[in-house]
């Protein structure tokens, strides 16, 4: 599948602190040891309606990721998924009166659009569940002929599911309990009512065809790919097992990330799936969490399609941490639009302090965890000398609006 284009990343002189991370499986923050090449997968879309703010969210962190691996000077391998192919697409559609690909096709390219309006370094490889059936089908006979799986018996739709004892580890990146377990399993896509399971908790592998819906061939029946399986086959097969950074919303943990981390270590008795389990806030408005099912989103095109700045967009969003649940506000967007202008006006003068001191703070305090906050406050400190006439003609405008592009992904000029 197609990415999007790339912003050109400028370089910056010296060497950075070592970046950083909370793990969500040790709940702490620990250092980063990737090889020369860093390797993260981060769960895409699934195409049914267009790009909102808690989107941007998260995609906007693991560029601040991708960004700051990159000043280190790692090679980073980006993998990310579209699932292509799922209920809330067909539903959509179906209510819409549309063709679900055509649906698709669409809210992809306005993905694209939305990502490249906010300078997000694309994936290495964008892959859709479409195109990966094929490894989805290996996985699932694998993981059945090594009885990590099982068809329940139904013999009009013998569907097939991942057992939750499969690993002696299931759980270990949540930490979840199984009564915290049970109940996102519901809310999130699961089905633990389905008869014939063997725990009301086994994910949904392969779901056998059912009239109106897609399906391909498989040894095991006709059907199509279950969500967790997707993006396990799609990490496992373009990145290995024990990959730099698993990443996507808070939402995610469990079951997703919890699972397809499980398919892996299942099919390849591996202890762990990535080395760091990485998860970002959810964005909120009027007190609630943004969400399709709610329908109080923001959406990023309308956003661009008003005028606001996408650089102001990612300011609003840096403005607190990417591990806190936050809420979008007129405020936030006019204190970001704001914010944009005095960096700009400063930067304008062509004067200012020498910039080594702002960007190493810059620098230190993403290094810690994405601290935006401070990186943010940083900038804002150069700035007001800028503001105080300190520094000379001669000062350090350039270097700041360097260093803002290739770390912070916001173009000052």
């Amino acid at each position: 599948m197609q990415s999007w284009s790339s912003p050109v990343v400028p370089e910056l002189a010296g060497t950075p602190p070592a970046l950083r991370l909370y793990d969500t499986s040790a709940r702490q923050v620990l250092p980063l040891a990737p090889g020369p090449v860093a390797t993260m997968y981060v769960c895409g879309i699934t195409p049914y309606d267009a790009t909102h703010l808690g989107h941007a969210a998260t995609y906007v962190t693991f560029d601040l990721v991708n960004r700051l691996l990159r000043d280190a000077g790692h090679e980073v391998r980006y993998v990310q998924n579209v699932t292509d192919v799922d209920d809330p697409l067909f539903e959509r559609a179906e209510r819409d009166g549309v063709d679900w690909r055509d649906l698709g096709s669409s809210e992809i390219q306005l993905f694209r659009d939305d990502m490249t309006g906010l300078r997000v370094l694309p994936p290495a490889e964008y892959v859709g569940a479409i195109e990966t059936v094929d490894e989805v089908v290996a996985m699932v006979g694998a993981l059945l002929e090594s009885g990590a799986a099982y068809l329940v018996d139904d013999p009009e739709y013998p569907d097939v599911y991942y057992r939750i004892d499969a690993t002696e580890q299931f759980g270990y990146e949540s930490g979840y309990d199984r009564e915290t377990m049970a109940r996102f399993f519901a809310e999130r896509g699961g089905d633990p009512d389905r008869p014939g399971k063997r725990d009301s908790l086994d994910a949904l592998l392969w779901r056998a065809r059912r009239d109106g819906e897609p399906f391909w061939p498989a040894p095991f029946g006709e059907g199509r790919p279950g969500w967790h399986v997707e993006c396990s086959a799609i990490a496992l097969n373009r990145l290995g097992m024990g990959f730099d950074i698993q990443g996507g919303g808070n939402d995610l943990i469990f079951p997703h990330h919890e699972f397809s981390a499980a398919h892996g270590e299942a099919l390849t008795g591996a202890r762990r799936f990535a080395r760091h389990y990485v998860h970002t806030g959810m964005m909120g408005l009027d007190g609630e969490k943004m969400s399709k099912s709610r329908g109080n989103l923001v959406f990023v095109h309308k956003l661009r399609e008003a005028g606001v700045d996408p650089g102001a967009v990612r300011l609003a969003l840096a403005a607190e941490h990417y591990r806190a649940d936050r809420m979008w506000t007129d405020a936030v967007l006019d204190e970001a639009v704001a914010r944009l202008g005095r960096w700009r006006a400063a930067v304008a003068t062509g004067a200012g302090p020498d910039a080594a001191p702002v960007i190493a703070r810059v620098r230190a305090h993403l290094a810690d965890d994405l601290d935006t906050p401070k990186a943010l406050a940083a900038v804002d400190g150069w700035v007001a000398d800028v503001e105080l006439g300190l520094g000379s003609a001669g000062g350090g405008a350039d270097a700041v609006v360097t260093a803002v592009d290739a770390l912070l992904g916001i173009d000052l000029r």
